[in-house]
């Protein structure tokens, strides 16, 4: 490439976990590109779809591990557009659902960098599936939130008001919100929720460990605590958990992970 062009960087969602989730695109885009830049929870498995000469650079965040900073990732990003004709940006998820897909189309787009993004299959829809737990049901209301349930400080907005959401919303859908469950439950039920609504807890959802409980809203941190759940985690609350068919629920993927969960 000349020093006047730059190569076009790709945002993709790699799913939840079970590669074979991995959308058609991103897989025809990921067995061709120059540079991979990619999350912790992107299997080792999705690595291997890259061309032998590709580059990989690692920029995983994960709770108590090493983090590579945003503005860094930023960095890496546009210098592999320089040299690079393909660059992917692979991310867990979708990259636009509480991934800062977003933030980093923005900052290449500022930069003169061509860039496309390409969904990926959420974990919000896609681990409860996993477990037969729908996200919507026509006998259990309209309407379902998909919530962040860890505020970073440096959000320049007000925090999520669960109280506000006990009553505007069906069901609920959080994302890395298991360290902050007791807070949430007892904010929604001040909220004017029912303690006994129905929750559930879907760990590793899609992948080998993958395990859940369900409870009341009530007692739901009490049960994650005693069954030891931990992140990464997507919780559901609302009366789509009474309608679970156990029986539909693939079967997890054997992967492995860059950093062990």
């Amino acid at each position: 490439m000349s020093r006047d062009q730059l190569g076009t960087v790709f945002l993709i969602g790699a799913g939840p976990g079970d590669p074979d989730l991995l959308t058609v695109k991103a897989h025809k885009i990921i067995s061709k590109c120059d540079a991979l830049v990619y999350d912790s929870l992107i299997p080792l498995e999705l690595l291997e779809l890259v061309p032998k000469a590709c580059q990989l650079h690692s920029v995983g965040k994960r709770r108590g591990h090493h983090s590579v900073p945003q503005r860094k990732t930023n960095d890496i990003l546009f210098d592999l557009a320089k040299s690079c004709s393909s660059v992917v940006r692979l991310k867990g998820g979708d990259p636009f659902l509480f991934g800062r897909g977003a933030e980093e189309a923005s900052y290449l787009h500022k930069k003169g960098v061509p860039v496309q993004v390409v969904p990926g299959v959420t974990s919000g829809i896609a681990a409860p599936a996993y477990v037969g737990i729908p996200i919507t049901h026509r006998l259990a209301g309209s309407s379902v939130t998909f919530v962040t349930g860890h505020e970073g400080i440096d959000k320049k907005r007000p925090a999520v008001n669960w109280r506000s959401l006990a009553k505007s919303s069906d069901g609920i859908v959080i994302y890395m919100g298991v360290h902050n469950l007791k807070f949430i439950a007892s904010e929604l039920i001040a909220g004017g929720m029912n303690p006994e609504t129905s929750a559930a807890v879907v760990e590793q959802g899609t992948v080998i460990g993958q395990r859940y409980i369900k409870s009341p809203l009530i007692k739901l941190s009490e049960r994650v605590q005693e069954e030891n759940l931990s992140s990464p985690a997507i919780v559901v609350i609302g009366s789509v958990v009474d309608f679970q068919v156990e029986a539909c629920s693939p079967k997890p993927a054997e992967v492995t992970f860059p950093i062990p969960i």
